[in-house]
């Protein structure tokens, strides 16, 4: 249809300027806007600056911001009204750069000066910047300019500072602001919530709630939803449900709908089934809540009964449709699930959808289904940061540490801006992997980023350097934390506990206890595993007792497991072995297993053939336990005994986990096998190791052959045990690295004995400090001595 029938003719007399704000007010297409135009032109209205602001400002809603540009560009003398109008549509057009650049030509190159709208825009812009570093830039030009307090600049502040989760500098912008509004409070409780602090954003709504002289909307309940969801914080849910009926917000749809995620977070589906029904006309979004609710606790028949219900009734499913179906809370035994949804998002064409390819790869992760999660990821074309951190930690769940740093590396490449997930999760890889220098690097990132606030990330710090060996690192950051959660203290007992550091776990457990914080499972089998690596026998049975009797906690087979362990470990194999008889249920492969171990050190051979039996029951694919007995056997010299335990191992086509060492050199990972002859600077390893065997037999090291496991002569034994993988790693360090420097190596087994004595008699003869992390603790070595006091 033609604007001029639209409009119906109207005498020349009327064309003035009201008539073409009228005009323009009325146009609704882009079509409509450019006839007004030429009516605009023809009629001598093309530099009158009202008419064009209008015109542009109308082009810039219709997302024609190149056209909007042009019509900038040809007044000769735009005011800053014009000028913000522009810088305004650049930003809600998706260009911030122009935006911004706008906003500087205004500045530097015109006798305007900012006001606060221009402020207000173009701090908005910034937020579409990889960085933080553009709106740090224009908070100060504000504060220069007097605008620093202006109330809704502060809003669009607070706004991108926790978009770039710069969680302290947006507390900084909040609490200086000499007044605050319902806007102001809301942006702050959602900006948290969206990075995922909880925790903050529940107590910045507890204070808009205790502030008299602000006014709640449905906003602000709708906000804080999800982070106590989130939480499972129950009391702090319906705290907010019985404040929208207060409030007469009830019965709006966004806030039943908030209420319903709410209590399926909470894993009552019941009443969030209720709530549903309250609903007058369902939208889309409901059905989302509802279908992702019953995802979420694992009722998948009644998610896809309601994605069924959605599409019977001619509403289409949109991407939060598809993310809520995929179960990500719960995968398992949900494959074939998930691949048939795969197929809907292909055939439907959303597959490459940021968050439908983030799930996707998040559940093939958790699924140990590694290459059909790459694939997700790779065939993304549009990757978000969140797509990034579910493939990274999906690798670093999975063991595949390397990969999960070498993909850190490439999405540093791209230029993508790590998030305090990413942090965490690349902080988990390289304490799996020991990676020392490259969690410096990343704790140095925390620090420029300022993620040092995120009780997540520094509890990942404190667990990454207690797992690389820097315990006195670890407690340093313990103690610079504000905020603790038992999370945080359970890292660092369990480092303490991983260093043989006995009685400062349970010192810490006593302050923990002191701090109000209540211990979980995990703080009980952390503090328990210490004394078991410490020889704390009567503290530990005392811990036990009060984690049953005083705190209520009923023990899983791990907790029973660390008390045979500490029993054995200690020499008192008939207390352990009573133990074991009274548990309440039938003792698991761990029991057994700690059993087995602890006859092991102890030489123990009649209990040992009882606990491996029961094992070989349990347990029968796991060739550790044959390993176990067939050490025990040979140490006590029944070779044949021995003999036949491996035959057993043959027949059944068990293979048992080759040993390997690794060291960081120069920031780069070496890693060694027993009688590795493939690196590159192997005959200098080799010469340097024949160098210190003869050194060490000098000052009176004698090799330690009884787990050698063949029944040859103990020459030949001799050469076995010489060329064990930490040996080879620890000449390695010492030809690589600077004299007295400290040598940090990881094993992926237990330490041999004769390793061990080694290794010892090398930190003396040598006068290197050598840290060795083996599968089941550290040892410190230093002039001889080793800190585990030979109890491991």
């Amino acid at each position: 249809m033609n604007f001029r029938t639209v409009i119906g003719p109207l005498p020349a007399l009327e064309r003035n300027r009201n008539f073409f704000l009228s005009l323009l007010n009325e146009s609704t297409t882009l079509s409509h806007l450019a006839q007004a135009h030429a009516q605009i032109v023809v009629n001598g209205y093309k530099n009158d600056i009202s008419t064009v602001t209008k015109l542009t400002h109308k082009l810039c809603d219709l997302q024609a911001i190149n056209y909007a540009r042009d019509l900038f560009l040809s007044v000769p003398k735009p005011d800053l009204f014009l000028f913000n109008v522009v810088i305004k549509g650049y930003s809600n057009n998706n260009s911030p750069r122009s935006s911004i650049s706008l906003f500087t030509h205004l500045r530097k190159n015109t006798d305007l000066r900012p006001d606060n709208f221009t402020y207000f825009f173009a701090i908005s812009a910034s937020s579409g910047f990889p960085d933080e570093k553009v709106g740090t830039l224009l908070h100060s030009q504000a504060i220069v300019d007097g605008f620093g307090l202006v109330l809704f600049i502060g809003s669009a502040l607070v706004d991108v500072y926790l978009k770039f989760s710069k969680v302290e500098f947006a507390k900084k912008v909040f609490d200086e602001m000499p007044e605050r509004d319902t806007v102001l409070w809301n942006t702050m409780i959602s900006g948290l919530v969206k990075i995922c602090c909880f925790e903050d954003s529940v107590l910045v709504f507890k204070d808009m709630v205790a502030d008299a002289e602000i006014r709640l909307d449905s906003t602000s309940l709708a906000a804080v939803l999800p982070a106590a969801g989130e939480l499972q914080q129950l009391g702090v849910g319906t705290g907010i449900q019985s404040l929208a009926t207060k409030l007469g917000l009830h019965s709006h749809a966004h806030i039943l709908t908030g209420l319903i995620s709410f209590y399926s977070k909470c894993g009552d589906t019941e009443t969030a089934s209720s709530l549903f029904d309250q609903i007058d006309r369902p939208d889309l979004v409901s059905y989302n809540a509802m279908i992702s609710g019953y995802t979420c606790n694992n009722e998948t028949d009644s998610s896809l009964r309601f994605f069924k219900q959605l599409l019977a009734f001619g509403q289409r499913a949109n991407s939060s449709t598809i993310v809520g179906l995929i179960p990500v809370f719960f995968p398992f035994g949900h494959l074939d699930l998930t691949l048939c949804i795969h197929c809907f998002c292909v055939k439907s064409g959303v597959v490459s959808n940021p968050a439908i390819s983030t799930a996707l790869t998040t559940v093939y992760s958790r699924l140990n289904e590694i290459d059909l999660a790459r694939q997700v990821f790779d065939e993304s074309t549009e990757k978000s940061l969140a797509s990034w951190n579910a493939m990274i930690s999906g690798y670093a769940q999975n063991g595949l540490t390397d990969a999960a740093i070498l993909l850190f590396q490439n999405m540093q490449t791209f230029k993508v801006q790590p998030n305090p997930v990413t942090v965490t999760s690349i902080l988990s890889a390289c304490a799996q992997l020991g990676a020392l220098s490259l969690g410096k690097w990343v704790h140095n990132l925390v620090k420029r980023e300022g993620f040092h606030s995120n009780i997540y990330v520094m509890t990942a710090l404190i667990d990454m350097y207690a797992k690389c060996g820097s315990i006195g690192e670890a407690r340093r950051i313990f103690e610079l934390m504000q905020e603790k959660n038992v999370v945080t203290w359970n890292s660092m007992i369990c480092g303490y506990g991983l260093h043989g550091h006995g009685k400062e776990a349970l010192d810490l457990f006593t302050k923990m206890l002191q701090s109000g914080v209540s211990p979980s499972g995990v703080t009980f089998l952390s503090v328990l595993y210490a004394c078991s690596h410490a020889g704390l026998v009567t503290e530990g049975d005392r811990i036990f007792h009060s984690m049953v009797h005083d705190h209520g906690f009923e023990p899983l087979a791990e907790h029973y497991a660390c008390m045979v362990d500490i029993f054995g470990r200690a020499g008192k194999l008939e207390k352990a072995l009573e133990f074991i008889e009274r548990m309440p249920g039938e003792p698991g492969p761990a029991t057994w297993g700690a059993l087995l171990g602890a006859c092991m050190i102890h030489k123990e051979t009649r209990l040992a053939h009882l606990a491996s039996k029961r094992l070989f029951e349990l347990d029968p694919e796991n060739v550790g336990y044959y390993v176990l007995l067939s050490n025990i056997f040979s140490i006590d010299k029944n070779y044949p005994k021995a003999a036949s335990v491996r035959q057993v191992v043959r027949r059944r086509s068990l293979a048992k986990t080759p040993g390997c060492t690794l060291i960081e050199v120069g920031g780069l990972p070496h890693v060694f096998t027993s009688g590795d002859h493939s690196h590159p600077q192997t005959k200098a390893i080799y010469a340097k190791l024949e160098h210190l065997m003869g050194k060490m037999r000098e000052a009176g090291f004698q090799a330690e052959t009884v787990t050698a496991l063949h029944d040859v002569e103990d020459e030949e034994k001799e050469i076995m045990v010489k060329v064990h993988s930490e040996k080879l790693a620890i000449a390695f360090g010492l030809i690589s690295t600077e004299p007295g420097s400290e040598i940090r190596i990881i094993k992926n087994l237990r330490v041999c004995p004769d390793c061990h004595t080694a290794t010892k008699f090398i930190s003396k003869i040598t006068g290197r400090d050598i840290v060795v992390r083996d599968a089941n603790r550290f040892h410190h070595f230093k002039d001889g001595i080793c800190s585990c006091g030979d109890y491991w």
